[in-house]
């Protein structure tokens, strides 16, 4: 058996080109997703040290980072940069946990978001999904 020769295929001169014009939009874009990344990151610590400075409860704190989280990512989203499902999800349950505690329910919220996970996790699986 002759073996294929595994030299790179030429691409085509239409294709070089828009790589050569991607290169310095990725770059613009990661220096601004870093910058954005910055400004969320100082928020984050300017609100932490607000919040101990003047005693503020842990729900409003909760609830802060949480704000502070999804900004992050919805400013992502219209910038039209990468966005980071994690730190969305996370900021949610800040979210959560903020108005949880400031409507003081009694309902345990742990086991709650739990089930919810759980649930999210099966259905995720076995639901058709639609692609377009």
């Amino acid at each position: 058996m002759a073996e294929e020769s595994k030299q790179p295929k030429e691409e085509l001169p239409e294709i070089q080109e828009q790589k050569k014009q991607e290169g310095p939009q990725k770059a613009a874009k990661s220096g601004l997703s870093g910058k954005l990344d910055a400004a969320g990151w100082g928020s984050f610590l300017i609100w932490l040290g607000i919040v101990l400075m003047v005693g503020a409860d842990t729900s409003v704190a909760l609830l802060g980072i949480g704000i502070i989280m999804v900004g992050v990512q919805v400013a992502r989203l219209v910038l039209k940069l990468h966005m980071e499902g994690f730190w969305l999800v996370v900021g949610l349950l800040f979210m959560v946990g903020g108005i949880w505690q400031l409507i003081d329910t009694r309902l345990p919220l742990v086991p709650i978001l739990l089930i919810v996970a759980g649930l999210a996790l099966v259905l995720t699986k076995f639901l058709p999904r639609h692609r377009d």
